[in-house]
């Protein structure tokens, strides 16, 4: 018996294909994107268009996970209407339709400016450094340091989530993810420090969608248990019970 019926957005990209996959082996999976996903039922809509086109996609759902959105080299207004517009419209329909939970993805580039200073700089860009003790470790408590309007776009979805998890009747948690990569390789040493492996990601996935149902909202860092990293996942394993099983040391950092 189909457990959940789960709406997945970005499931024409690797982390929303990797996990809709996964999921649909025991729950009731549907897609909701800009074209249509095979093997699935799709509601082909862009969600930064309006809520009138994603409502029909959140009949009986009550669980959405929501992996889409703009990266990379692209406009400012693309990562708005995307990752700004796009959120309140899908978190407003959602909310409409009776949705009990979102997963959403954030970033761990929230806090990249780290990244420019030591000792983070010198840990995850030169492979003859010392670790300290205690070693450097960024929480979700830690104050952001945003290098882009992608970062900025994604602290919405994290202020957005918080907001309708106080004022409605839903659960929002949102995952700040690290780098995964196609091949399920980090692809160098600094890539190596926030690298979160197919499997890590999907655990920390599953573990969101089917956290208590009375944890309301949380905010937590996703990445393998790497030698380098810098970024909690303490937090994770206390709130959500996640144990990575991988590591970039498998791989040679």
């Amino acid at each position: 018996m189909k457990s959940r019926k789960i709406l997945v957005t970005g499931m024409s990209g690797l982390i929303g294909g990797l996990a809709g996959r996964k999921f649909a082996e025991n729950n009731d999976v549907t897609a909701l994107g800009r074209s249509e996903v095979d093997g699935f039922p799709t509601t082909a809509t862009d969600i930064g268009d309006g809520i009138e086109g994603i409502l029909p996609a959140l009949e009986g759902v009550d669980t959405v996970v929501h992996m889409a959105a703009s990266r990379g080299n692209v406009t400012d207004e693309t990562h708005m209407k995307a990752n700004i517009m796009g959120v309140y419209n899908l978190f407003e329909a959602s909310r409409i339709a009776g949705v009990k939970r979102i997963v959403a993805a954030s970033t761990g580039a929230v806090v990249a400016g780290y990244e420019k200073d030591d000792p983070i700089k010198s840990l995850v860009n030169d492979p003859d450094f010392e670790m300290p003790s205690p070693r450097p470790m960024l929480t979700t408590d830690s104050a952001t340091r945003l290098t882009s309007m992608y970062s900025v776009s994604k602290m919405f979805t994290e202020n957005l989530g918080q907001m309708y998890s106080e004022t409605h009747d839903m659960s929002v948690i949102c995952i700040r993810v690290g780098k995964v990569e196609i091949n399920d390789v980090p692809l160098n040493a600094r890539n190596a420090s926030v690298w979160c492996s197919h499997r890590d990601i999907l655990q920390m996935i599953d573990k969101a969608v089917h956290a208590p149902d009375d944890l309301k909202f949380a905010v937590v860092f996703a990445c393998s248990d790497n030698p380098t990293r810098y970024r909690d996942i303490e937090h994770a394993r206390e709130t959500l019970g996640f144990v990575p099983q991988d590591s970039a040391a498998g791989h040679g950092f």
